[in-house]
This record gives C-alpha cells, sequence and structure tokens, in this order.
C-alpha cells in the first residue's frame, strides 16, 4: 500500500462518485477504479458498496476513511514540519552571550529573528568568552556572542558590532561632572578589572589603552560580569574602563565619560561551528541584515 492509494480512496470516500474523485485527482476514472480494486483486494474487505447509480461506504470502509484521514493529516503535518525546518524556520536555538552584549547587538538581533522565525525556540545563557568557547566545542551552545578575537580550529567567528571604551566614574568622583576625562588623570587611581584568562581580548584593549597614555592600572577588583564591575564603581570602590554600550546600563552612583584619547574599539562577535544547521544559517541571516555587517 502506498499513501497515493490512501488519496485515492479519501477521493473517493469523501465524493462518493468515481467520476467526480478521478477530477479531482487529475487521473482518468478506469485506473482510478482499479487502484480502489487493488487496494480492497490487498485490504481483504471491501471498501464501497456499489451499484450503477450510488456509492457508499462500507462499515469497515467508514471506520477506514476515518482512520486513514488523521494518517495524511500525519504525514502532511511531518512534511511541512520537515521543510520547515530545512529552512531554518523550526527548531531550538540555544545562544550564548557576554553580559555586555546584552546592552548593545543583541537585543535587536534576537527580537528581529523571533520575529521572522517565531517557531525556532530561542535558550539563552550568560557566559564569558571562554565559557562560550567550550560549549560550543561540546555542542552546548549553538552560537555565542563573545568578545574577540576567536582563533580555533572548527569554530568560525564575524564581527557584529563595534564601540569605542569609556570610562565608568562613581558619582562623587572629582571629574564626574566634566564631559571629558583623560585616561592619564586616572593613573593614581584603583581599576576594577575583567579577568584576562576570561576575555583576553577585551583585558588587553583596556591594558593597552592605559598604557598608551603612559601608566599600567592598579587592579583593586576583578569581576566577570560587565554589570558588577559597574556596581563596584557605584560602591567607590574603583573606576573602570568599559564598553560604550555599559551606557545603556543605568545604575545609580556611577557616570559615563568619554575618552578624548581613545582610538581603541572594541567589538562583540559571533561564533558559530563550521557545521551550521539550517536554523543556525538563518540566525547568520537576520545577524547580517541588523548589523550590517557581512557575515
Amino acid at each position: 500500500m502506498e499513501l497515493r492509494h490512501l488519496r485515492y480512496f479519501i477521493a473517493v470516500a469523501e465524493e462518493l462518485n468515481f467520476t467526480r474523485a478521478a477530477e479531482k485527482l487529475h487521473i482518468a476514472q478506469p485506473p482510478l477504479s482499479q487502484q480502489i480494486q487493488h487496494l480492497e483486494a490487498e485490504l481483504g474487505f471491501q471498501l464501497f458498496r456499489r451499484t450503477k447509480r450510488t456509492v457508499h461506504l462500507t462499515a469497515a470502509g467508514q471506520v477506514f476513511f476515518e482512520e486513514a484521514g488523521k494518517i495524511l493529516q500525519q504525514v502532511d503535518r511531518a512534511i511541512q514540519l520537515g521543510r520547515q525546518t530545512s529552512r531554518g524556520e523550526l527548531g531550538q536555538l540555544t545562544i550564548g552571550f557576554v553580559s555586555s552584549a546584552a546592552h548593545n547587538v543583541v537585543p535587536a538581533i534576537l527580537q528581529a529573528f523571533r520575529t521572522r522565525c517565531p517557531a525556532v525556540k530561542l535558550e539563552l545563557h550568560e557566559l564569558t568568552t571562554n565559557e562560550q568557547l567550550q560549549r560550543l566545542r561540546f555542542g552546548q551552545i549553538d552560537i555565542g556572542f563573545v568578545r574577540p578575537p576567536v582563533e580555533e580550529d572548527g569554530i568560525n567567528s564575524e564581527i557584529v558590532f563595534r564601540e569605542p571604551l569609556i570610562v565608568a566614574l562613581p558619582e562623587t568622583h572629582p571629574a564626574a561632572d566634566r564631559a571629558k576625562v583623560e585616561l592619564r588623570e586616572l593613573s593614581t587611581e584603583p581599576f576594577i578589572l575583567f579577568p584576562r584568562s576570561l576575555a583576553p581580548g577585551l583585558y588587553d584593549a583596556i591594558v593597552s589603552l592605559c598604557q598608551q597614555a603612559g601608566f599600567s592600572p592598579i587592579a583593586a577588583q576583578e569581576a566577570i560580569q560587565m554589570q558588577t564591575i559597574v556596581s563596584l564603581v557605584a560602591a567607590e570602590m574603583g573606576v573602570a574602563i568599559v564598553p560604550a554600550s555599559m551606557q545603556n546600563f543605568q545604575r545609580s552612583g556611577v557616570v559615563y565619560k568619554s575618552l578624548p584619547e581613545s582610538t581603541c574599539i572594541v567589538a562583540i562577535a559571533l561564533i558559530w561551528r563550521s557545521d551550521p544547521t539550517a536554523a543556525v544559517q538563518r540566525f547568520l541571516e537576520v545577524a547580517r541584515q541588523i548589523s550590517g555587517f557581512d557575515i
């Protein structure tokens, strides 16, 4: 028995007329009648009672009609789901992101993807760059938003966002009322830094900026989340150099100042394995459109 036999049978059962059923199926009537006879022979019971003028379902035919309809509905659903999955419109994506990315490019990309692919379930995890790389290697996440550089075999990375560095000061700091702060003025201040082991790209950019200003930062505290760093600044534990998008994280007790000598640009990159699923490919397409970068 093939699916076409079920479709032939259902067409006749719905029309109760072989001529109309044949027209509906776009086939000739004699082959349709022959296929129904073959189906009845294979099943071992009669599906229709036929007279010269009428066609009726037998009791067994009625039961078979109801169940066959369920089968074809399930097959059609399986086809639809398969097509959606192949286009990246169905499934699940597990996404990692560094905390600071939540204040710049991540919300816009996620919103656009949810609008275009609402049937794809998104599972989000706030993770450091190194944690994302490790989980990506083991297949525990599908995509990550990290601080570059990323240089690992089997992992692709592309920039989706760039921004300058700024300084976060306690609101009680003497320079808090000024529009700009020169970094060399902070050479004796305690700094709150992100651990280099977790995001060497960002750490090196911050230290390099300080060294260009003629000093090495005095590390008073370390914190692995940008929000924590800003909160420690608010608690007057020190100052911090942070990505400019952290200004979107409004925390009482903190002021943000641009750095006139800051020519250092830091970035957010997307990472994914070299064998992306259709859903990952669709996510990358959306990210490219939203960010304006070529992925």
